[in-house]
């Protein structure tokens, strides 16, 4: 049995494998009646928990008598504004059973980031996680955890069970997957990344034993491991970042659509990247401007550079991401100008930077040597 640990924000994603049966589509209510215990129990510990959950296509296709999920995007919307509803009655009857009210909050990736990639809901999961500070992110899967290879090909892949760098991670892992879901693999690495990154421990675990979550908790809240009497689970862990971002930067980079695009100087990039200065971004540093945007709305910083791979040729390279000051207009009839000409220019002077500093998240790495 658990004992009583902190209280902790948990979020857990539960793949659309552990709810639908992959050839049939039909509900695996099993599954599905032990999440939902499972949420209970840690509701009862004192913790707060959120289900991100798939299945509204699985489901769809089940009410459709459709076979397979099909290829046009129009068609796929339409299966899960089926199932969408069908799905969410399920999971209302079933907590209902142990008199557990629950809410419904509908999250697309235009109420956050177009600069995420939403294979599924693994890094909407991630988001989410970040966005309410939880303490811990499960992605429920198909597989206890992540292997070296493919088990179910090669009797000699080992488990990879607790991670430190996600992207040294991502050339060799390899895990076997449903094709009933949008996801996969690479798209928890995804996931872990972005949740890891904002100081949140990423889990995964297989969705048919969801007990799991209570056991892997009980360890990891555990003083001392020495007293607790077997190891939990097998799962994959991804550490959270020591030094995560602070919450305000780390929403810009991944939770604020991006609008446009300022393309800036070699002398600005080194003053809003060098450590121990971390500028603001002035007018100007700027060289052109691409979409159309107003103030306070985010956009990504580039350079345009030569490769270093020795041929000559021009890359373009994202410095990072920033709340304007100024709309794209006005960012036009400013660049290059110094900050003492913006009221000529514009007739006012809403703010002597473009991007304040904190403001401003630097993407870019080993910029002292680049």
């Amino acid at each position: 049995m658990s004992r009583v640990s902190p209280a902790l924000t948990i979020v857990i994603k539960l793949g659309t494998s552990s709810i639908c049966d992959e050839e049939t589509s039909l509900p695996l209510l099993s599954n599905l009646s032990l999440m939902v215990e499972t949420i209970v129990k840690l509701r009862n510990l004192g913790h707060r928990v959120i289900l991100v959950t798939s299945g509204a296509i699985g489901v769809g296709l089940r009410r459709l008598n459709m076979n397979k999920k099909p290829k046009k995007l129009a068609a796929i919307q339409a299966v899960a504004a089926v199932g969408q509803g069908r799905l969410m009655r399920m999971y209302d009857d079933l907590f209902s059973q142990l008199n557990q009210p629950i809410a419904q909050i509908l999250l697309t990736r235009h109420d956050l980031s177009d600069e995420i990639k939403f294979g599924d809901n693994d890094t909407l999961s991630a988001v989410t996680a970040g966005m309410v500070n939880a303490d811990y992110l499960f992605l429920m899967t198909d597989v206890d955890c992540l292997y070296t290879d493919n088990p179910r090909t090669n009797p000699n892949a080992k488990p990879v069970e607790i991670v430190e760098d996600v992207g040294a991670l991502r050339d060799r892992v390899s895990s076997p997957g449903s094709t009933l879901g949008t996801g996969g693999m690479f798209t928890k690495l995804i996931a872990a990344d972005l949740a890891t990154a904002a100081g949140v421990t990423t889990i995964i675990s297989r969705g048919s034993n969801p007990q799991n979550i209570l056991s892997i908790i009980d360890y990891l809240s555990s003083a001392s491991k020495d007293l607790l009497p077997s190891s939990p689970p097998l799962h994959t862990r991804f550490l959270a970042k020591d030094n995560p971002m602070v919450d305000r930067k780390w929403w810009i980079l991944h939770g604020l659509h991006t609008a446009g695009t300022i393309h800036i100087d070699e002398g600005a990039m080194r003053a809003i990247t060098k450590v121990g200065l971390k500028s603001s971004l002035f007018a100007a540093g700027i060289v052109k401007v691409e979409g159309t945007f107003v103030a306070h709305q985010a956009v990504n910083l580039t350079i345009e550079r030569v490769r270093k791979d020795g041929k000559g040729e021009m890359e373009t390279v994202v410095v990072g991401k920033g709340l304007v000051n100024y709309s794209s207009t006005e960012i036009f009839r400013i660049k290059g100008c110094k900050s003492f000409e913006i009221e000529e220019r514009l007739g006012y002077a809403d703010s002597e930077c473009v991007i304040h500093r904190d403001n401003l998240v630097i993407t870019i790495k080993n910029v002292e040597d680049s």
